[in-house]
């Protein structure tokens, strides 16, 4: 059976993360001790909610530096919505926030004139193969839910794009880090088979 470590950092609901892995047949590790994350090989990082005070409960649990350790072994990690955003090196979102760093770039809002939240089903481009989208056809629908984007990337690291209001990324994938803007495990069959794909043994891309 496949084991995937959902991290418990009181942001956001994890209900239905959990559920959609325990539908694939996965056992899920639902915890708060950072030894545990830092042994683990396949890590669920989730959130709702504003950047600022999650990453402060990262730092005050020691998670963050557990997710660290966690990637250097070779781990795999995966960050839904705002878990993706706290990803990057920082966070405009209420004055700047400094992120995990696990990847170059920053959070921002939408330009002038966007409504936001951008909520609801919206298309994604995939500009190169990647892991997470094996077996995605272009132009696939996912289920979205924010008010902040990324920027400044290296194109190298996008795994798909969407437009609102001009493009954004909307999944990221780094050797062992990959992020989703949008919320796969409520994306229907497109979000199930990117889950599968993350619990899977291929080589990280």
């Amino acid at each position: 059976m496949s084991r995937v470590t959902l991290l418990d950092y009181g942001v956001g609901n994890t209900a239905s993360v959990r559920r959609a892995f325990t539908r694939l047949g996965a056992e899920v590790d639902f915890t708060s001790d950072p030894e545990r994350v830092a042994a683990a090989d396949r890590i669920l990082l989730p959130g709702v909610g504003a950047f600022a005070p999650a990453r402060r409960r990262l730092a005050e649990t020691g998670l963050d530096t557990a997710l660290g350790h966690a990637l250097a072994r070779g781990a795999r990690l995966l960050g839904l919505c705002l878990g993706f955003q706290l990803l990057f090196e920082e966070s405009d979102e209420f004055g700047v926030t400094k992120g995990l760093g696990f990847l170059p770039g920053r959070i921002a809002g939408f330009g002038p004139g966007v409504r936001v939240p951008h909520i609801g089903w919206n298309q994604i481009a995939r500009p190169r193969e990647s892991l997470l989208f094996q077996g995605i056809p272009q132009g696939s629908y996912v289920y979205f839910v924010h008010s902040f984007r990324a920027e400044g990337m290296r194109g190298e690291d996008v795994a798909a794009t969407c437009d609102y209001g001009g493009g954004f990324p909307a999944a990221v994938a780094s050797g062992g880090v990959f992020g989703c803007q949008f919320h796969p495990e409520k994306s229907s069959d497109v979000g199930r088979v990117i889950l599968k794909n993350f619990l899977g043994e291929g080589a990280a891309s």
